[in-house]
């Protein structure tokens, strides 16, 4: 048996003796509070970022890109994952969630200037985010560097996330979608770990954002307001 595969289960004995009685309100149904799309990286703890430590709040969904796409036969569609908990558990609040330095938006960059070679399952989702960040590519600034550029893809990219999300028939316009991003890179000049908002309802507009939202206007920041 590998170490690892022990080592988690240990984990998750600590977990159990925790959130024994953690349960008792959710055993018959969830009705989260918000749902989360997060990037699947290993560096994003995708409820422990929130501080949440209770079953039932958060409905969380992870791929690589954050994204909110699936591909159907009838075309781009919100992803079943996401939709789940607004269409069955009356969840009123979506949180997308981008992270600096995000290898898919890294990989799309790449595949989009240059060309890359992939397993054909990376390839497809890499080919889920290229049509959102085409434009954006194609509007970065002269003179960033490479790390520079991939950080303002990765607003671009939520961004383009929280559209498809509002444009959509299937989310009804009172439910509130919010875009953000997850820097543990000392990116933003805050502290690692911390989520800063770039996105409410469509509106990304740094000053605007801050006067509508004055009890979070400390955690509204952007690096690429084009």
């Amino acid at each position: 048996m590998r170490r690892t595969l022990v080592e988690l289960l240990a984990g998750n004995a600590a977990h159990a003796a925790e959130f024994q009685s953690r349960f008792d309100d959710v055993q018959e149904s969830q009705r989260p509070d918000v749902v989360t799309v997060c990037c699947s990286d290993s560096r994003v703890l995708q409820d422990h970022i929130w501080g949440n430590d209770w079953p039932g709040h958060v409905f969380t969904c992870g791929n690589i890109g954050n994204r909110v796409v699936q591909r159907t036969e009838a075309g781009d569609a919100v992803s079943g994952d996401v939709l789940y908990p607004v269409e069955h558990t009356g969840t009123e609040t979506v949180v997308v969630v981008g992270h600096t330095g995000c290898g898919a938006v890294t990989a799309t960059f790449d595949e989009l200037t240059g060309g890359i070679d992939e397993p054909a399952g990376i390839e497809h989702c890499i080919g889920l985010l290229k049509p959102f960040l085409e434009a954006g590519v194609e509007s970065l600034p002269d003179g960033l560097d490479r790390a520079d550029a991939i950080n303002r893809l990765v607003e671009y990219n939520v961004d383009r996330q929280v559209e498809f999300l509002r444009e959509s028939n299937d989310i009804p316009e009172a439910v509130d979608v919010v875009g953000v991003v997850y820097d543990f890179q000392d990116v933003y000049g805050g502290r690692r770990g911390e989520v800063h908002v770039i996105n409410v309802n469509g509106e990304t507009a740094v000053d605007t954002l801050r006067d509508d939202h004055p009890d979070i206007d400390d955690r509204i920041d952007r690096l690429w307001e084009y």
